[in-house]
């Protein structure tokens, strides 16, 4: 809920995400690709409602979204985030 992604302006190839949090998440997988339809790349985040992603193409844009994690699974991921 409320997923943001700014990507840095300078160079292009950083990017800080935030979220709000889900209650009794102890983890978020945030997915990541070029296509909004091909989010291969994930990355699992435990107990904090940001990250500081660096690793992006500076002349691609990118697709972000998430999905929170609980003892009792997984939650519905948000659509894709567009970044240019």
């Amino acid at each position: 809920k409320n997923f943001i992604v700014l990507r840095t302006e300078k160079d292009k190839r950083s990017g800080w995400l935030k979220w709000q949090t889900v209650n009794n998440a102890y983890a978020y997988n945030i997915y990541f690709g070029t296509q909004p339809d091909k989010l291969y790349n994930s990355i699992m985040v435990y107990n904090q409602n940001e990250y500081w992603y660096k690793g992006m193409d500076k002349e691609k844009p990118y697709y972000f979204a998430i999905e929170a994690l609980n003892e009792n699974g997984i939650s519905q991921r948000t659509k894709p985030v567009l970044v240019k």
